[in-house]
């Protein structure tokens, strides 16, 4: 650290500013040093209890899994990787949807959230926002924000105003979870990607009075972690020293950057673009904040994908293993030692929680798939990856040294860099193609300076291998508790010191050659398998070898070498016994902690010692073996969940072994098609007798938004209170005669689609496509009678509210609803307008499913969604009969299921292509589980036809109520095809079962219409 920075450092520490926003006098606190000592940080990395940490963390947010009983199988799943952090943000549109009342209950509260982490071990960072973007709608924003003047993310008095609650209530439950409260929050990020502006931005851009503002509400509320940021690219916007104006008051405590440098193109899941890789990710942060370590806050783990696009699946396949391999270790060479992978887990946009470009799944493509599967090889990788940097605390204080091609190999097409130990022996190699991109194969030999002199290695012979799409660790002078490894071309999975050996885990790709070194006078001794060639030499024993599927086990004194293949290695777990002091189930240094080793299949969650008996719970969903190394000598009998086995002893390693058995269960799913299912009209407005007194009339003749109004009042839904699901108009007129066209301009975001009635007569509908948010759309009017009172009836679909990304243009603000319209050349004025979404709007009725879940439609009004609707005199109607011509129908069933227990057995509704003779059906259906609203499928766009519901939300072991909507956009109507509840595969499981969700049931409604 230069001296500079450290004065500047003691100056921030002891500094207050005293600024001015809206009238108000604050005194911002510089940075956390002064409030707490238990988390800190240099230039190298974090510390916790004074102990250096590598941040391996993933993003996770709670609402986007709302069966709180299920975040400690996502945590446990986390922690399994070896990471030993999660990331989260808030969506404060969920938490305040009625300006002033602050609600997180239930599926929304973070008391469950925090304790479960803490449970499982697991830190957290977390980012309230305001903003947050993360594909929610509005960028987390509640849309009554729209009705500001004040430019958002900006100083105006009245935007900062609208924050001071939610900011007041959330940062006190984040305050009391901090780990100096004995929670598991460590770090607290002010804001989210402020990084952009466009036009005019109140107070200028970057503003670090607004920002000041922000990290003022959050120590007044009493946050004492250090704050992180995260600059959407490298600009060094609020790092420590960075000035705006003069002032300083914006800066945070630790800078940190986000990246997601393959973008979103999931329909081309091969292709890396050029100059994706950074090469100047560490020079660039040495300029920006050398006083602190390099941080990467957001960082790509999958992809968004948009509406018609080609599903998650791609996503997954864009961001692979290939990508975590080449990429992840270019950032480790960096000396990154803060890695938040965005996302870990993704979950679910349910109930019109998420943004208009992407649809109900947020699957992400990531490691854990929505329904928290962990079957994509992407997930394997990451573990071997998280447990090297979780056994190898010297990277924590490396220095990045020399970075080219050439100088450590014989190979111009290999790209090095030198990560050289900064008090520590040990040194760092990341090896790479010289052109990342590339996909075929070469060979190589490494020239590497060790304590033992310069080395061509491998030294025995043979060449080592880099596989196209690859990249390695190779290290020197690496310390196994005290034994040297000298050097090792084999990647290190992980090491453990026992009682009277240390145990060595290394690994490499198929049919690669390999070569490691231990500085020892001892011989090596094969002892399992065969084929590793060894020489004594110097004081080296030397070991080579070519990768195969046979693990095998060298001896050198009392270190055992375990080689493994990559495959092999993938079912390979480290879980740590829970400590008893400040630490408890979170991860220290490896010398710090007691592990054992398991080979065991799909997932191993925990480990513990009850009495004698050693006990692993995890998951299964196959037979497997399973080895234990490093047993406790305390312990003589090993469970696995409940079930006891036997196993035996290896003479030489002591490890033992058995077999996991595997029962598949005998599941029983309902056919959706033979329910009882019972049919409401679900738009009932197009009757003549239809009475819409109740509605709100569309009076404002002016509007804050920012929008110019084309109509003679704003027909913008969120002036009146409507800000999610679908929202109805109404449009009365006395005809003239003259009336033969109807304009009408609509916006309800991407993929959104409008259905038009004049009385009871349908006119037309726009169906939607995926990049459309917004659509002029004329339509030929029958004849009317002069004098006669005609009534339109428009139904727009609301995807959600843009997100506000860029300060300045308030994007978040563009409206939903009517824009414009035009009946023939009859002035606007002659139509008088009401509209609707949810029953009443930001005074929502459902507190239990939250402000967003509920739209406009009659059977969310009416609150029928929910168990034991009102349906004994509904008569029968059935969704793959449909109806036959335009117009909504509300259909409703229930059915019981009886899921073995003991097995997590995902679960999903899958909606089959519906094609007439003209094409693809236009038509939408909106999904209801037990009053929840889990998906919104558009058949004529797509992509998602399968919609995961969790345990939690579905009783396994009892009655469940579903309805489907179903919204015809076509003259002759529409149907389902082939829906169906599929099953995935079983898991036999060590977690409890998760209690329901609260789902209360119907009540009737007051006011209802």
């Amino acid at each position: 650290m230069k001296l500079s920075n450290i004065l500047s450092l003691f100056a921030l520490a002891a500094e207050a500013v005293a600024l001015s926003i809206g009238g108000k006098q604050m005194h911002v606190e510089r940075d956390s040093d002064t409030l707490q000592n238990i988390v800190t940080y240099d230039e190298h990395s974090l510390k916790i209890y004074g102990e250096r940490v590598f941040v391996f963390s993933g993003e996770f947010h709670p609402y986007r899994l709302p069966v709180p009983d299920l975040w400690l199988d996502v945590f446990q799943k986390i922690k399994a990787l070896g990471f030993n952090v999660v990331s989260f943000y808030v969506h404060w549109a969920l938490l305040e949807g009625e300006p002033g009342k602050y609600l997180a209950d239930g599926v929304f509260a973070f008391e469950p959230f925090f304790d479960a982490a803490k449970q499982a071990g697991i830190y957290l960072i977390a980012r309230p926002g305001p903003y947050i973007n993360a594909e929610s709608s509005g960028g987390g924003f509640p849309g009554w924000l729209q009705r500001i003047k004040g430019q958002l993310r900006t100083r105006a008095p009245d935007f900062l105003a609208a924050t001071d609650n939610y900011m007041a209530n959330i940062c006190a439950s984040i305050a009391k979870a901090q780990i100096t409260n004995g929670g598991p929050v460590i770090l607290v990020q002010p804001e989210n990607e402020y990084t952009g502006s466009s036009g005019t931005v109140t107070g200028g851009f970057p503003d670090a009075d607004y920002f000041s503002y922000v990290k003022k509400q959050m120590r007044d509320a009493g946050i004492v972690v250090p704050f992180i940021s995260n600059d959407a690219s490298p600009k060094g916007i609020f790092a420590p020293g960075f000035t705006v104006n003069g002032s300083t008051a914006g800066n945070v405590d630790i800078y940190g950057v986000d990246s997601y440098p393959l973008g979103f193109d999931c329909a081309h899941p091969s292709t890396w673009p050029s100059g994706a890789l950074s090469t100047s990710w560490h020079s660039t942060h040495e300029k920006q904040s050398p006083s602190t370590f390099f941080s990467l806050n957001e960082y790509q783990g999958g992809a968004f994908d948009p509406w018609g696009g080609l599903g998650f699946a791609q996503c997954a396949a864009l961001i692979n293993h290939e990508f975590e391999r080449v990429f992840y270790k270019n950032n480790f060479a960096a000396a990154a030692a803060l890695l938040n992978i965005y996302m870990i887990y993704g979950g679910t946009n349910w109930g019109n929680s998420g943004h208009p470009g992407g649809y109900t799944s947020y699957d992400y493509g990531s490691s854990i798939t929505e329904n928290r599967e962990i079957t994509r090889e992407k997930y394997s990788q990451m573990k071997l990856e998280a447990n090297f940097l979780k056994a190898s605390p010297s990277f924590l204080t490396v220095s990045v040294g020399t970075a080219a091609t050439g100088t450590f190999t014989d190979s111009s097409s290999v790209f090095t860099t030198q990560l050289l130990g900064n008090g520590t022996a040990s040194n760092f190699y990341v090896v790479r193609h010289s052109d990342f991109q590339q996909t075929t194969a070469l060979t190589y030999k490494l020239n590497l300076n060790t304590s033992q002199g310069v080395l061509s290695i491998p030294q025995i012979g043979g060449s080592l291998t880099l596989s196209g799409r690859d990249s390695k660790w190779h290290v020197t002078d690496y310390d196994l508790g005290g034994t040297t490894l000298l050097y090792s071309t084999a990647e290190i999975f992980t090491w453990k010191k026992f009682d009277k050996k240390t145990v060595l885990v290394v690994y490499g790709g198929p049919n690669e050659q390999h070569e490691l070194s231990v500085l020892s006078s001892s011989e090596a001794k094969q002892v399992e398998g065969t084929g590793v060639t060894a020489k004594s030499t110097a004081g080296q024993t030397i070991l080579n070898w070519k990768v195969s599927s046979t693990r095998q086990v060298v001896e050198i004194g009392d270190l055992f070498v375990y080689i493994l293949d990559r495959n092999t290695a993938y079912n390979y777990w480290v879980p740590d016994f829970v400590r008893t002091d400040n630490w408890g189930a979170y991860t220290s240094n490896i010398e710090n902690r007691t592990s054992v080793i398991v080979q065991a299949g799909y997932l191993v969650r925990s480990v513990y010692i009850k009495g004698t008996a050693l006990h692993i719970d995890g998951d299964l969903n196959a037979t497997v073996p399973i080895k234990v190394i490093g047993a406790p000598s305390n312990t003589n009998t090993l469970h696995f969940n409940s079930l006891k086995l036997s196993f035996t002893t290896d003479p030489v390693t002591g490890e033992w072994s058995s077999t996991l058995p595997y029962t598949a269960p005998t599941l029983t799913l309902p056919s959706l098609s033979t329910l009882d299912w019972k049919y409401v009209d679900n738009l009932p407005e197009l009757s003549p007798t239809y009475d819409d007194s109740a509605w709100t009339t569309a009076d404002h003749t002016s509007t804050n938004n920012p929008t110019t109004l084309l109509t003679p009042t704003s027909l913008y839904s969120s002036d009146y209170g409507y800000h999610n699901g679908v929202l109805l108009y109404r449009g009365h007129f006395t005809a003239t005669g003259n009336e033969s066209t109807f304009l009408i301009t609509t916006q309800g975001g991407s993929a959104y689609g409008h259905s038009l009635w004049l009385n009871s007569t349908y006119i037309g509908s726009w169906a939607g496509i995926d990049k459309a948010s917004a659509k002029t759309a004329t339509y030929t009017l029958p004849n009317l009678v002069t004098g006669k009172n005609y009534v339109f009836t428009v139904v727009i679909d609301n995807n959600g509210l843009d997100e506000n990304w860029v300060v300045g243009p308030d994007e978040m603000k563009n409206p939903r609803g009517i824009l414009n319209y035009a009946i023939g050349s009859t002035p606007q004025s002659a139509i008088t307008w009401k509209l609707t979404g949810n029953l009443g709007g930001e005074q929502y009725i459902d507190k239990t499913r939250g402000p967003l879940n509920e739209g406009g439609l009659f059977a969310e009004r009416q609150g029928y969604t929910a168990p034991y609707p009102p349906n004994h005199n509904w008569v029968a109607g059935n969704p793959e009969k449909g109806i036959d011509k335009a117009g909504v129908a509300f259909y409703q069933a229930d059915f019981k299921l009886d899921i073995p227990r003991g097995y997590d057995v995902p679960l999903s509704f899958d909606f089959g292509n519906t094609t007439t003779s003209n094409g693809t059906a236009n038509y939408r259906a909106q999904l209801w589980v037990n009053g929840y609203q889990f998906g919104k499928y558009v058949n004529n766009v797509g992509p998602q036809s399968s919609f995961p519901v969790p345990q939690g939300i579905l009783d396994y072991h009892g009655q469940n109520w579903l309805a489907v909507e179903l919204w015809a956009q076509q003259a002759d109507g529409a149907r389902l095809t082939n829906f169906t509840l599929k099953a995935g595969t079983p898991v036999w499981t060590s977690i409890d079962e998760p209690k329901m969700a609260p789902r209360p049931s119907y009540s009737k409604r007051a006011g209802a219409y």
